[in-house]
């Protein structure tokens, strides 16, 4: 049941699209300047992001080491007692 688009036609998405793409180009322009204006803030807020992820990944991974060596205990004890 597929349906070939032929070259006179257009797509269904093409027909139903009544979105003005001029106010698209223009909204990533001023955004580009916006960027432009404050990078030198952008850039530090990401370095300032990616330290905090870098931290957090951190605490995960230390905690989920010490629950894994603390399950690990509780089976070897466990066992031991048979």
């Amino acid at each position: 049941m597929e349906e070939n688009v032929s070259s006179e036609g257009s797509s269904r998405a093409d027909q139903r699209d009544t979105s003005d793409h001029a106010d698209l180009a223009k909204g990533k322009e001023e955004s580009e300047k916006k960027n432009k204006k404050c990078g030198g803030g952008l850039k530090k807020g990401l370095e300032k992001t990616k330290t905090v992820a870098s931290s957090g990944l951190k605490k995960v991974k230390e905690g989920s080491s010490t629950g894994f060596q603390w399950i690990k205990g509780k089976l070897q004890k466990g066992t031991d007692k048979q």
